[in-house]
C-alpha cells in the first residue's frame, strides 16, 4: 500500500481516526510520518495541551496562588508542573475537572504496592462499595444495592476471620 501523502513510498504507519461518527483511515511512509510528527512538535506544547484539556470555562483571569510555594496557578499552566505538594490543595478546585479528564477519575483506582497494608486495601474497597451502596439506593435499584449489600457482607466477614487469626 503506497503512502496517502507523498504517493511513492509504502506505508508503515497506519492511523486511524473517528471523526464525526466515520472512521477515516490513514497510510504513511515512514519519511512523511516523521515530517508531520516535526510539524506536530513546533504546534505542540505543555500549555497548549493543558489549555486545551481545561477548556473554555478556565479562560476567566483570576490569579491563584499557593499559600506554601508561591506558585501561581497560570505559571502552573506554563510548565505543567506543580511547585509543591500544597499546591494540590490551594488548584484543587482547577486541578479536578483537569485529572477528571486525564484519567477518568479524580480517586485513585489503579494498581496498589505489595508492601501496603492489606487492611487498608479492604477498608479502601469497603469504603467503595459502601459509596455504590448508598448511590444504588438514592437511585432505587434495589437488586444491586442488596447485591452490594451482600459483597459488603462477605468481605467484612472474612476482615473478620482474618484478625482473629
Amino acid at each position: 500500500m503506497l503512502c496517502d501523502f507523498c504517493h511513492k513510498n509504502i506505508a508503515t504507519v497506519h492511523l486511524t481516526e473517528v471523526v464525526n461518527d466515520k472512521i477515516v483511515e490513514m497510510h504513511i511512509c515512514q519519511s512523511c510520518a516523521q515530517s508531520k510528527a516535526d510539524e506536530l512538535k513546533e504546534h505542540l506544547s505543555i500549555p497548549g495541551f493543558l489549555d486545551g484539556l481545561m477548556g473554555q470555562t478556565e479562560k476567566k483571569k483570576v490569579t491563584i496562588k499557593c499559600s506554601v510555594c508561591g506558585l501561581t496557578y497560570e505559571e502552573f499552566k506554563t510548565k505543567g508542573q506543580l511547585g509543591c505538594e500544597h499546591c494540590y490543595i490551594d488548584f484543587k478546585q482547577q486541578l479536578l475537572p483537569l485529572l477528571k479528564k486525564i484519567h477518568s477519575s479524580v480517586r485513585h483506582v489503579g494498581k496498589v504496592p505489595v508492601r501496603i497494608d492489606k487492611k487498608i486495601i479492604v477498608e479502601s474497597k469497603l469504603e467503595d462499595l459502601n459509596k455504590r451502596l448508598q448511590k444504588a439506593i438514592q437511585l432505587e435499584e434495589y437488586e444491586d444495592a442488596a447485591k452490594l449489600r451482600d459483597e459488603i457482607k462477605k468481605l467484612k466477614a472474612k476482615n473478620k476471620g482474618k484478625d482473629n487469626v
